[in-house]
């Protein structure tokens, strides 16, 4: 056997714990975070500890994170840093309270025996906000991964009984030594040494999600177009770019069937745009009157990649504010457009594609098909949309010579009310809607990458077709036209209303606009201590996890105006982006949610 670096290490207590409801900030949350010490054996299984269990399984459990460990030690650092004396065994959610294993001693794919289990460390502990509520400290999640004492997960090799006072006896370890707190500060910290990345890349008992974000910064490195930190960026802020907006000056205006109007865009002094991705949006800087506070709408390019024009595609909503303005605009009328941005982007694999999409949804797919029309792909590429009727029905023509250069291309189009003077056949497919029925009957191939863009209980019901059918949530790429997709990790029986403006609104304070849920109010730096807080007072849908700057998971698009910081985060996010959680407004500003 091998002996422990330190001397010898040993279990001071196994803590386990169920999942409750909490209250906390009006909110219930569901979270296993508390636990309390098991007198005796506990039986240590591969996923998990007798009696132990966790609210949020997708961020906490499983086999690479069946048992937490934290140290003894660092319980009197912190006992130390926040001048407490009330610390219980568990107090940081920890299965196991271990003396010995220090954080910056261990290594990733360390081997021990205790009582008759057999573990291996597998990752550092990720914090999230609800450690901050279980320590009744909301810097928590921060300080815990800046202190370089965040914890670690074991990975269960052999099941068995264990107990306090066993004794911890290491019995091996991975070739590549990189301690916990190396691993952690890679990741979190701004400096992502490229040899280090790839030292750790070979640490083989290092978890698959780790492992993906170290991929991620190495790509980073490769290609050296990424600022920020590319290991923990969603792909929700992915392809940033510089916050602004520039004149543009309409060229055309077409009118694509009963509801929907073209506009064609060109810079006045016939200067180059930026060339959008297929599937990106711009976002419209708009005036309702004179005077009149600027709406902000994103819409996506429906026409090919072009560095000369842009063309948005736009549904007239009855009693819609900027519809209403939309349909004023003229030939040669100037307003502001930001640079393309988006994630909802035409993959690069040679994978089987399906463009699936409902009403006005198939504007950014139709950007997509025109990519691949024009590089006259030999994918196999479904295109798959439904409407009405056909006065209902835009961009049919361009459909079907777009699908003339696709040796590998096949559409199918459903009405769901068809008119008297539409025809089967020539104009739609059948009559009904896009259904499982109907996939059957295409042949969709499960391996296909899926781009669904539509009304929002559309794409729920693809969703779940697409589910039964076995296409892999990962292949199934989605667009929303009106915010994005919320995640509030443990958070139980929320109420989901339609974003609105806040029950009050200051005026004197920045005006803080979400450009995709189309909703602007004043920042009060009394009310709310981020902008975080201002979106969901708004009920604004946004994503987070640790409310301090850590995780990047509230990383999002900064359209326009700038931002501070209090705390400051880890890492700062990439150029164009910011981290809602932990930013207030030092002008007004527009943000891509």
């Amino acid at each position: 056997m091998i002996s422990n670096q330190v001397g010898m290490a040993r279990l001071v207590s196994v803590n386990v714990g169920l999942p409750r409801d909490i209250e906390w900030s009006g909110r219930t949350v569901h979270s296993g975070i508390w636990k309390e010490s098991v007198l005796g054996p506990c039986r240590v299984r591969r996923l998990n500890l007798d009696g132990d269990g966790q609210g949020d399984v997708a961020g906490h459990g499983g086999e690479q994170r069946a048992v937490f460990v934290y140290q003894l030690e660092s319980y009197r650092y912190w006992q130390e840093q926040l001048k407490r004396n009330d610390f219980v065994h568990g107090q940081f959610g920890e299965n196991f309270t271990v003396e010995g294993l220090p954080d910056d001693t261990v290594c990733i794919g360390d081997r021990y025996r205790i009582g008759s289990a057999l573990f291996e460390i597998t990752q550092p502990r990720v914090t999230c906000y609800r450690v901050g509520i279980r320590m009744n400290e909301s810097r928590m999640p921060a300080l815990l991964t800046s202190s370089g004492r965040p914890g670690f997960y074991f990975r269960v090799l052999q099941e068995g009984d264990v107990g306090a006072g066993d004794e911890i006896v290491k019995v091996g370890e991975a070739k590549e030594r990189m301690t916990v707190a190396e691993i952690n500060a890679l990741l979190y910290s701004a400096n992502h040494a490229r040899d280090r990345l790839e030292s750790a890349l070979r640490i083989e008992p290092l978890s698959p999600g780790w492992r993906s974000s170290f991929e991620a910064l190495v790509q980073s490195h490769r290609t050296a177009t990424s600022d920020g930190n590319a290991g923990l960026m969603p792909a929700a802020a992915a392809h940033p770019v510089s916050p602004g907006f520039r004149p543009v000056t309409i060229t055309a205006m077409d009118w694509e069937g009963e509801d929907v109007i073209s506009l064609t865009m060109q810079d006045p002094e016939g200067q180059p745009l930026r060339t959008g991705l297929p599937g990106q949006y711009v976002v419209l800087r708009l005036r309702p009157s004179a005077g009149g506070p600027p709406l902000f709408r994103s819409y996506s390019l429906s026409g090919p990649p072009s560095a000369e024009r842009y063309r948005i595609s736009v549904k007239i909503e009855p009693n819609g504010v900027a519809g209403a303005r939309v349909r004023e605009l003229r030939v040669g009328d100037v307003f502001d457009v930001s640079l393309p941005r988006g994630s909802f982007t035409l993959s690069v694999e040679e994978r089987p594609i399906v463009l699936l999409s409902a009403g006005i949804g198939a504007t950014p797919v139709l950007a997509m098909l025109y990519a691949l029309a024009e590089s006259r792909s030999t994918r196999q590429i479904l295109w798959l949309y439904q409407a009405r009727d056909g006065q209902h029905h835009p961009f049919a023509a361009e459909v079907r010579g777009l699908m003339l250069a696709l040796t590998q291309g096949r559409s199918y189009v459903c009405y769901s009310r068809p008119g008297a003077l539409d025809k089967m056949g020539e104009d739609f497919d059948s009559a009904g809607h896009l259904s499982r029925s109907v996939f059957d009957k295409i042949g969709i191939p499960r391996e296909a990458d899926v781009c669904l863009c539509g009304p929002t209980r559309f794409m729920g019901d693809m969703k779940e077709v697409l589910a039964t059918m076995g296409v892999a949530a990962e292949r199934i790429y989605v667009e929303l036209f009106n915010g994005s997709e919320s995640m509030m990790p443990g958070v139980v029986g929320a109420v989901t209303r339609p974003p609105h403006a806040p029950e009050h609104d200051d005026t004197a304070g920045a005006l803080v606009s979400f450009a995709r849920s189309g909703i602007a109010a004043h920042w009060n730096a009394s009310a709310y201590r981020s902008l975080l807080e201002l979106a969901e007072a708004c009920d604004v849908p946004v994503r987070w996890s640790c409310r301090t700057g850590v995780c990047h998971n509230c990383e999002s698009g900064l359209v326009s105006g700038s931002v501070v910081y209090e705390p400051e985060p880890l890492d700062k996010p990439a150029d164009g982006n910011l981290l809602v959680c932990c930013s207030q407004p030092s002008r007004d500003v527009v943000i891509d949610l």
